[in-house]
């Protein structure tokens, strides 16, 4: 294969910690994936292991328990895992970026005091609850109310439902963040706000998980909030601006995403190459059938451009520059790079491959929301087309 010249982008620091959580993914979350996958169980004993290498901190400061590292270091870490699992890999991804990044920039001190040190520890996770049956990509179509009953000492009181939230009901989920139209704007557009709802609240229910295709193992829920009333203090952030200050978590996250779909393509190409120089047919390895050489050096380029886009807008997040673009790039690319290769490498590997004992078999299945999640393929399309006719130049 060739060399990685992305590495070349990244600190000595980053290039340990990459080495070190794909070894940890390769000697303690592979051998146990098919299982966990089978039983459809989130490990929370993998989880706790995670925490204990300091994940869930990464781009935190150490001021609130964090690593004081930054995003790319984040990505390197999910890209690293989901190589074997992607389930694994999008707890972290959803816990760090939907999780704790909300309540780490928009909550006040006592909001970070009471819930920061579990989750950047990896003791507690915490998930965002914005998706509904009608409002996904049209967040504006939200129809989850919160009312205020008092003033400052008040109560929200919170009626609703969401759907595919994941961490939401985990035995260590310790909040969720919701999102709800608190009132409505003089020409009836919704003033959507976000608000901090504990594990355990009276009035909050959680679903039974779902049946998904795949990511069996990474813990999904609907959620019903019926007359949930959590005191007026767990606004998080200004009234009004829920949506608003979560599009940024957002567009980080599609950056994370791609790091991760990056993994998987990585992952079946790392298999599917295995595979090519030990399987015999007909006297000799199918890898020196030209036509499967080919497929692998497809696949190899596809791994290699998306690594290069997540790479290179984690870079722009972390100096502070504009990345909302490169993020959808990222997104749209490596997105599809996985579904790509999964598929490849499931035809390489003939009936093998649609066995879900094999990792490309679940890689398989696990891709597809790969081009759904975090904006669908369609989203990205959009923005882009969006960015590049609204500036007229290419949106720079």
């Amino acid at each position: 294969m060739i060399a990685d010249t992305s590495a070349t982008a990244l600190t000595d620091a980053q290039r340990k910690l990459s080495a070190t959580v794909r070894e940890f993914a390769d000697e303690v979350v592979a051998p146990a994936a098919y299982r966990y996958d089978t039983e459809r169980r989130l490990p929370l004993e993998i989880i706790a292991q995670m925490g204990d290498l300091g994940l869930f901190g990464l781009p935190f400061p150490r001021e609130v328990g964090g690593q004081g590292e930054d995003y790319v270091s984040l990505c390197l870490a999910v890209e690293a895992l989901a190589r074997v699992d992607q389930s694994i890999a999008v707890t972290l991804e959803a816990g760090v970026g939907l999780g704790i990044m909300p309540i780490f920039r928009h909550g006040t001190r006592e909001q970070q005091e009471r819930w920061l040190p579990d989750l950047v520890a990896g003791r507690a996770l915490a998930a965002f609850g914005l998706t509904e049956a009608g409002a996904g990509s049209d967040a504006g179509a939200t129809r989850t109310t919160a009312r205020l009953e008092g003033a400052d000492d008040g109560e929200w009181v919170i009626d609703g439902s969401k759907q595919f939230i994941t961490n939401s009901g985990t035995p260590i989920t310790s909040v969720v963040t919701i999102t709800a139209v608190t009132d409505r704007h003089a020409d009836g557009t919704p003033e959507l706000s976000s608000i901090l709802v504990p594990a355990g609240t009276p009035g909050l229910t959680v679903g039974e998980p779902y049946d998904k295709v795949g990511w069996h193992t990474s813990d999904t829920h609907p959620l019903t909030l019926a007359g949930v009333r959590v005191p007026a203090a767990n606004l998080l952030g200004e009234r009004g601006r829920g949506y608003a200050n979560f599009l940024r978590a957002l567009d980080e996250g599609r950056i994370a995403f791609a790091a991760l779909a990056t993994g998987a393509a990585q992952g079946c190409l790392e298999e599917a190459v295995r595979y090519a120089r030990e399987r015999e047919v007909f006297g000799h390895a199918i890898g020196e059938n030209q036509h499967v050489a080919f497929t692998l050096a497809r696949m190899q380029a596809r791994v290699h451009a998306a690594r290069l886009c997540w790479l290179d807008a984690a870079l722009k997040q972390t100096h502070g520059l504009p990345f909302k673009a490169e993020a959808s790039v990222a997104k749209l690319t490596a997105g599809e790079a996985a579904m790509a290769n999964a598929r490849d490498a499931s035809q390489i590997f003939g009936g093998y491959g649609f066995l879900n004992e094999n990792p490309v078999a679940r890689h398989y299945r696990d891709s597809k929301v790969l081009e759904v999640g975090e904006g669908t393929t369609e989203v990205q399309l959009m923005i882009l087309a969006r960015d590049l006719l609204g500036a007229g130049t290419g949106g720079r």
